[in-house]
């Protein structure tokens, strides 16, 4: 309500002429040392960025400073701006690199909140919008040296990542847009609050307010030159006064500018509930250092899960780099926890030497993705030795899960299937129970050969066990034998080789040497086999070991 609307603080940074720093860097990354200099480099020499637009027109995207100092301007045709300047060089945009660059930079800037989201509306030059950020830091810029430290901060690192900003603080975004892109920023930015907002906005012209352009060209043929022209104007009339519905659309930007109209920003990355980051003066450049800071950060995030009775299955540490980059590593647990000394093993286990560090990390931020209630157990009224058991192989399969990879570690998973080989299959071992010896049929082999091997056996007909059997070469005696267990064939799932599927008859024996197998018939007598010379006769398969 009141309250929340009074304490929010929005930071809009405007990213001037961010196609051309997205072009220039790409650029420079793909030359070679020994390249001759390319002219579209010299910030000397006028450079504009060429889009097609909806009716297949070359018209200008970006410009550079020079190109601006011209007299060119965005949304002119190239014809028109050679006319004008024939040493105009002319390069192709790419605005889908422009957007990948720029939610790059949102990540970036979580140093500062947690919240950051990219800035897609139009800037009031018939520009395609993406030139810009929000920044929800309500609450939290004490912990920047107050606000004028914070604006200047942000502009000085954007500044040595080679992108010229302005930046603005108020209490909406619609404001804090208007102010970093019109406003007199003075220092580090413009800075307003709920009671000088309104005086600050009303000597901005009229397309701070983020207009399309026909509403913009219908309000100055109504002599609306400054935002101070609208706010003595009834809000009833001054929509009616517009064609097809443009004053609703001023109505509601004045109000999302004043506060009287809620506006939502959607965050770049959905914001983490639990964090815990730190910043430094002096850029961390060793594993030893960030490893040391670790610990400080797994303390800090491991406070308000206890005290929210919460456990972390997922975490993720963040580097921020000094040139700009970012660097993460995550790990993930079978059962939610929120010990710091067990999060530190698996951050070991998973390689804090993975981390990029170029030129060292002046941030770190620790985050819990996933979160679950920590459920209490009741340790008396069960095995101790069994619950200590599978504490013990959770904890080991998190950390070599860490160490090898998920998709490395892997347990057997029961299948809806009464065929041996389709009853299990793999799955990763994080999170999920172990199948125990419990789960399977005392009368299922420890070793399953996949797949079945072919054995040479003499079994009395149509249904006798096998009285001896030949194996890898070696012929062994039938001692003792049980069965048969009679298994259907699935139908509706064909075989591979595209052989009729057929009825298995399984025995469990165990030959003079005291060995114990696990054979299976496949076909019967009288029923899938009538002796007739194109039928395939029933044929002796060796299938597992038994215990």
């Amino acid at each position: 309500g009141f309250w929340s609307r009074m304490m929010r603080r929005i930071v809009s940074v405007w990213l001037i002429d961010w196609p051309i720093a997205v072009w220039r860097r790409s650029v420079m990354r793909a030359r070679r040392p020994a390249s001759p200099p390319d002219p579209a480099l010299d910030p000397q020499n006028p450079c504009a960025l060429i889009l097609r637009n909806s009716r297949g027109a070359a018209v200008i995207h970006a410009l550079n400073p020079a190109a601006r100092a011209a007299g060119l301007r965005r949304g002119q045709t190239q014809a028109d701006a050679r006319a004008m300047i024939p040493q105009l060089i002319c390069k192709p945009a790419d605005r889908d690199a422009d957007a990948r660059a720029l939610t790059a930079l949102a990540v970036w800037a979580e140093r500062w909140s947690p919240s950051v989201s990219v800035d897609a509306g139009s800037d009031g030059l018939g520009g395609e919008g993406l030139e810009g950020l929000f920044l929800d830091l309500t609450g939290a810029t004490h912990l920047f040296g107050g606000e004028a430290a914070l604006l200047e901060q942000i502009r000085d690192r954007l500044v040595e990542a080679g992108a010229r900003s302005r930046a603005a603080m108020a209490p909406t975004p619609g404001a804090a847009w208007a102010l970093a892109r019109w406003g007199e920023v003075g220092g580090g930015g413009c800075i307003a609050d709920d009671e000088t907002a309104r005086g600050l906005l009303a000597s901005l012209p009229v397309e701070a307010l983020r207009l399309d352009d026909r509403t913009l060209t219908q309000a100055r043929r109504f002599g609306l030159k400054r935002i101070g022209d609208l706010y003595p104007m009834p809000r009833a009339g001054l929509a009616r006064r517009f064609r097809d519905g443009a004053g609703v659309g001023l109505v509601q930007r004045l109000d999302q500018a004043l506060g009287f109209a809620s506006e939502a920003l959607t965050p770049a990355r959905p914001p983490p509930k639990y964090r815990a980051w730190q910043t430094w003066m002096e850029p961390v450049g060793d594993i030893e250092g960030v490893e040391a800071r670790l610990t400080e950060l797994a303390a800090d995030l491991s406070k308000p899960l206890v005290r929210d009775g919460q456990g972390a299955k997922a975490l993720t540490l963040t580097g921020f780099r000094s040139d700009g980059a970012t660097t993460c590593l995550s790990v993930r647990m079978g059962r939610p926890g929120r010990d710091a000394g067990i999060w530190l093993r698996l951050f070991r286990e998973a390689g804090l030497g993975r981390l990029e560090l170029g030129f060292g990390l002046d941030a770190l931020m620790l985050t819990a993705d996933a979160v679950e209630p920590m459920i209490a157990r009741q340790g008396a009224l069960e095995s101790e030795a069994e619950a200590k058991q599978a504490e013990s192989l959770a904890a080991l399969i998190d950390r070599l899960s860490a160490r090898l990879g998920e998709d490395r570690v892997l347990t057997p998973e029961l299948v809806d299937s009464w065929i041996p080989e389709r009853a299990e299959r793999w799955r990763p071992a994080l999170g999920r129970r172990p199948t125990t010896r419990e789960d399977v049929s005392a009368h299922r082999a420890i070793l399953l050969l996949d797949p079945p091997e072919p054995v040479e056996a003499i079994a009395e007909l149509p249904d006798g066990a096998p009285a001896r059997f030949t194996w890898r070469r070696l012929s062994r005696r039938v001692t003792r034998a049980d069965g048969p267990e009679r298994l259907s064939p699935e139908w509706w799932r064909p075989r591979p080789d595209d052989r009729q599927t057929r009825t298995r008859d399984y025995y469990r024996v165990e030959d003079d040497a005291g060995g114990r197998y696990w054979l299976f018939r496949e076909g019967l007598y009288g029923r899938e086999f009538s002796g007739a010379p194109e039928e395939r006769a029933p044929s002796w398969w060796m299938h597992g070991v038994l215990p």
